[in-house]
């Protein structure tokens, strides 16, 4: 499996900053811990882990004999390390409109490495990046693979796939006469499915293209579709031959029909979903990665953010409509993913976004598990991650109080740990 080889003990250099290798023969002792398959809490439990796996999950008294070294987080909730399905790591939330022709695409990678700390430290051990120019996010993935810097697992798109003026294209705000072309702008099928091929090429895991105009990029409109149901089918086709799934930005509800009757993965926003298209989705098991809390972020301080004001009508329309399709569409039974938009907000604070999904209609408990089941199973490695279960990935996190009781709690982890290392323990003496 794709992450087999990150359960490595990072090397001595990173060690040596504060980091804590479990390596064989770690007990996480006396915490409740969140059972996302069963949708329960089971009470002070135990949790060994050798070589980065979970080995074993029960009682003290049943704990094989060894020489354990011991944790204690008496008195905590353990859950499974949260995921993110859609984050920009490169992109920064003070970085919007005319800005960001000034952030060059080294400076988004050294930001990157910054991003990618803070995010594993709130929590997130594996994300899924949906476009960064220049391929920046498989550099990041790589570095943080062979232990040069701290961060998640990625999941990486490489370079966003998208029309000629469209989002993702070359949406830009600079006149004809400065000529601009980003890496994944890309016309008709067969130039669509050779832009597939190059991110694969280049390392992408996930492939992303923009199915309507966004946001947060000029000229376009949320409602307008961007590709024909030809070109999409194209780009699934091709992703599918490549082995890699496919991700969808789609606010507008032609847009979003069309996506999914071209075999999408995922729909990124799903802001005006049709009942038509929620049933589609709920028939073919396709995910809705809805960023229901970015709204509050953009309409309160995006416009000292940089953001301008054709950008925040934008999501005066769009914010509330897609939060009452959200209700809709988890009412209706369709898969539900935790994808957040971190980096149009700031990097850290993706765990903000639980709140509102309880507030428009989820439990608790359905929230954690579309951040760790839910997720793990639309990224095709639910068999790695996303559960505290023996043989998956010693990636668990600790909070103080109970986030069934008070889903905030997660707005404040207090430990984490990633593939058997402790990256963050707040209950340390």
């Amino acid at each position: 499996m794709i992450f087999k080889r990150l359960f490595a003990a990072l090397p001595a250099a990173l060690l040596a900053v504060g980091l804590a290798s479990a390596e064989s023969g770690t007990v996480l002792k006396g915490a409740d811990i969140i059972d996302v398959i069963d949708g329960k809490k089971v009470r002070n439990q135990v949790v060994a882990i050798e070589d980065g796996i979970i080995t074993y999950v029960g009682s003290e008294r049943r704990l094989p004999d060894g020489d354990w070294t011991e944790i204690d987080l008496t008195g905590t909730t353990l859950l499974p390390g949260l995921s993110d399905s859609h984050v920009h790591l490169t992109s920064g939330a003070n970085v919007h409109g005319f800005r960001r022709l000034t952030r060059s695409t080294a400076r988004g990678a050294i930001s990157g490495v910054v991003n990618s700390e803070i995010t594993l430290k709130a929590g997130f051990t594996t994300v899924r990046n949906l476009g960064a120019p220049g391929f920046t996010d498989i550099d990041l993935m790589k570095a943080i693979d062979e232990g040069e810097i701290i961060g998640p697992r990625i999941i990486g798109a490489g370079q966003s796939i998208g029309i000629t003026g469209g989002h993702c294209g070359d949406a830009t705000l600079l006149p004809y006469e400065v000529q601009r072309k980003s890496g994944g702008r890309a016309d008709g099928p067969w130039e669509v499915r050779q832009k597939v091929r190059e991110n694969k090429k280049y390392g992408a895991r996930v492939i992303k293209f923009c199915g309507t105009g966004g946001v947060l990029s000029p000229n376009t409109s949320i409602n307008a579709q961007q590709y024909s149901l030809e070109e999409m089918k194209a780009i699934v086709d091709e992703a599918k031959l490549l082995d890699l799934k496919v991700a969808v930005h789609a606010h507008g509800p032609r847009g979003i029909q069309s996506a999914l009757e071209a075999g999408v993965d995922s729909i990124e926003h799903a802001s005006m979903i049709t009942d038509e298209s929620i049933a589609l989705a709920v028939e073919q098991g396709t995910y809705l990665s809805m960023d229901i809390y970015v709204s509050d972020y953009i309409l309160s301080e995006g416009e000292a953010a940089g953001i301008l004001e054709e950008n925040l009508a934008k999501e005066r329309m769009v914010g509330r409509v897609q939060r009452e399709r959200f209700k809709a569409a988890f009412e209706a039974g369709a898969n539900m993913a935790f994808g957040s938009d971190s980096g149009v907000y700031p990097h850290g604070t993706n765990a903000r976004q639980f709140s509102k999904m309880v507030e428009w209609g989820m439990s608790p408990m359905q929230a954690i598990q579309t951040a760790t089941i839910s997720n793990a199973t639309l990224f095709g490695i639910e068999d790695e991650i996303g559960s505290i279960t023996v043989g998956k990935a010693a990636d668990i996190i600790a909070v103080n109080g109970d986030p069934l009781a008070d889903i905030r709690e997660l707005e404040d982890v207090d430990f984490v740990m990633k593939g058997g290392v402790v990256y963050l323990n707040e209950f340390e003496n």
